[in-house]
């Protein structure tokens, strides 16, 4: 990765967090609860740009500008509504799942081996 890369990266979050700065103040707390639980979560998606999370707030701001409460857009439930946009993603769990799997197909195999 490039220095220039690094500093495109920056401007482009730092124009994204001002979006977020412009929703109503209900929208940016949810908001930013979804960051943070997309962060733990891990879709790989998230460390490749911010496309995921622009989507989610050009769907505020169309919630917002139809006089919708937050809630109404996400429902009860912020978590399954982040689940549910993150579902056909690959996360870091999905990745590491299939490394440990990987891992003890291997070693079952040499164990398999050793005792045929």
């Amino acid at each position: 990765m490039k220095i220039q890369d690094i500093i495109e990266g920056k401007k482009e979050w730092r124009a994204h967090m001002e979006r977020v700065k412009a929703l109503p103040q209900d929208y940016q707390i949810v908001y930013k609860e979804i960051q943070k639980y997309l962060f733990k979560v891990g879709p790989v998606e998230l460390t490749e740009g911010t496309d995921l999370l622009s989507g989610i707030i050009d769907l505020f701001k169309e919630g917002a500008a139809s006089g919708k409460g937050v809630l109404e857009v996400t429902g009860n439930n912020v978590a399954t509504f982040c689940d549910d946009l993150i579902k056909d993603l690959i996360t870091y769990a999905d990745i590491y799942q299939e490394s440990v799997d990987r891992e003890v197909n291997k070693a079952m195999k040499k164990f398999t081996d050793k005792t045929k």
